[in-house]
């Protein structure tokens, strides 16, 4: 067992331990991690996989699924990870459709580098890159995904429970998955959401209509102006943060466009079977 280094109640962990108690498929499992704090969750899991480049996690899973559509594959990336880095990847993959798991750990910083500002930034936020304050209006992850054919997407806290029915749901979707969990930086973006969010699914969010879904997720912009000091801008426009699953629906995955995939996944094997 390997001793986590993240720090002392980082959010990290509610995600670790999430993962731990949903996932119990190993042998069947592969996880792929970015560059970035969420990235040691791959020293932390007993699966097989592989640690790769910042922003090439996407392209690695794919390699993966192609050559053992069998296999349940995770993605692990950080904001900066995913949407910064790997933006490209991010929006083919969900073009794409591969029955792939994509898991963003979305602090809203370059934490590792110690706190400059990302894609996801509230605009105003001060730091050592951006000292009189970010000047870009953040990205929408979750605009970007149900724009780019995403058939499922979702949002939550770092809330162990949270997390745990969102994966459980995710791992049942065939399809790509896309789950962003915002898990505020202890050090560098330590920004409480508790008290701001409410659930989609209590709300009774009709999950498979795309009108909804996309309206829901103009209702917050990636900004917490009073919570970081900036009061020029409103908090989340006056309304509280939908968490939960925005969007789901079925359509035809990657693997079953081709002969090949199809048949693989029939028998069972992988191409390393194959060969020999």
């Amino acid at each position: 067992m390997i001793k986590p280094t993240w720090c002392p109640g980082c959010n990290n962990f509610a995600i670790l331990a999430a993962l731990k108690n949903v996932i119990k498929d190993e042998e069947k499992t592969a996880a792929v991690a970015g560059i970035g704090c969420h990235a040691r969750i791959f020293d932390y899991l007993p699966f097989n996989g592989i640690h790769t480049i910042h922003g090439r996690v996407l392209p690695t899973c794919l390699g993966i699924k192609i050559g053992n559509p069998n296999l349940n594959v995770l993605g692990f990336s950080g904001d900066g990870d995913a949407y910064s880095e790997g933006m490209e990847h991010l929006i083919h993959a969900a073009r794409y459709n591969s029955d792939i798991k994509y898991i963003v750990h979305n602090n809203q910083v370059f934490a590792l580098t110690v706190g400059q500002s990302a894609s996801t930034t509230e605009k105003g936020f001060k730091s050592k890159s951006s000292p009189s304050g970010n000047k870009m209006e953040p990205l929408n992850p979750i605009k970007l995904m149900l724009a780019s054919g995403a058939t499922f997407v979702a949002r939550v806290s770092s809330d162990l429970k949270q997390i745990e029915y969102v994966l459980k749901e995710a791992m049942k979707h065939r399809g790509f998955a896309f789950i962003e969990i915002l898990i505020p930086c202890l050090i560098f973006h330590n920004v409480n959401y508790k008290d701001k969010i409410y659930s989609l699914k209590e709300s009774e969010h009709d999950k498979t209509n795309f009108d909804d879904a996309w309206k829901k997720a103009q209702e917050f912009d990636y900004v917490d102006a009073a919570a970081l000091g900036v009061p020029q801008f409103a908090v989340c426009r006056g309304k509280k943060i939908p968490m939960g699953i925005f969007y789901q629906v079925e359509k035809e995955v990657f693997e079953d466009k081709f002969e090949q995939l199809k048949e693989l996944k029939r028998k069972g094997i992988g191409w390393k079977d194959i060969r020999r």
